[in-house]
């Protein structure tokens, strides 16, 4: 980002941003860093608060049935040739290779798709684990994302808020009482975890709002572990 924002200014874009609440997580600001060119104020700050006071905006986010199964048969954690090149799609497959990862459970599926139709705008999920209680939509991020962890949070819950949860717990053959849960999955040491390390009081308020709860993950010797 070149130039600073005040707080009014950037209240400006997200307010206009927040028409289409759908791609509000997509948003250029919603990376930035830095503070306000007036209050000093970490601009994630700014719009963690305006997300906190205006979380029933959030929960309008429309659902999206698939037709399909969301369980993908062709998922065997097996990189194609034709596969993607993307970092986080690599770690993903290996992840679920592994099977189980502590505090998460097992890995039941990566790239879980959200689209009924071609047209629909929904992403996929990185990863989905369950702990024998509840699935968990894990927003994954490579280690080198610089990405802000409040991208990781309203991305991991607009796809929590667009996927049906009963139809996504019964596909994969899950108790129907099991609770389904969005939580951003980051490495530890890395630019989403030293967020967390500063004063972020609106981005934990909100967070808590929409119980989402932060995963840090390491390698050693090519095995991923997780901590919180």
């Amino acid at each position: 980002m070149s130039n600073g924002y005040t707080r009014q200014e950037l209240l400006h874009k997200v307010e206009s941003a927040s028409k289409d609440i759908v791609t509000f997580y997509r948003q250029d600001f919603i990376n930035y860093r830095g503070r306000t060119t007036d209050t000093n104020e970490y601009y994630t700050e700014i719009i963690a608060e305006w997300c906190c006071e205006n979380i029933n905006i959030l929960h309008t986010i429309p659902m999206i049935t698939r037709t399909s199964s969301y369980k993908v048969s062709s998922h065997d954690g097996i990189p194609k040739k034709t596969a993607s090149n993307r970092e986080e799609e690599r770690i993903a497959m290996a992840m679920f290779r592994q099977g189980e990862l502590p505090l998460v459970g097992r890995i039941m599926d990566y790239q879980t798709p959200l689209k009924d139709r071609q047209s629909d705008r929904a992403g996929k999920i990185d990863l989905l684990a369950y702990d024998g209680n509840t699935l968990r939509i894990l927003e994954l991020k490579e280690p080198e994302s610089e990405e802000t962890m409040l991208r990781c949070v309203l991305e991991g819950y607009t796809y929590l808020c667009t996927a049906n949860t009963k139809k996504l717990v019964s596909d994969f053959c899950l108790p129907s009482d099991t609770e389904v849960l969005a939580s951003p999955f980051v490495f530890a040491g890395k630019a989403q975890q030293r967020e967390m390390q500063e004063p972020r009081p609106q981005l934990v308020r909100l967070m808590h709002l929409l119980n989402s709860k932060a995963y840090y993950i390491t390698k050693v010797n090519e095995k991923y572990f997780v901590e919180n």
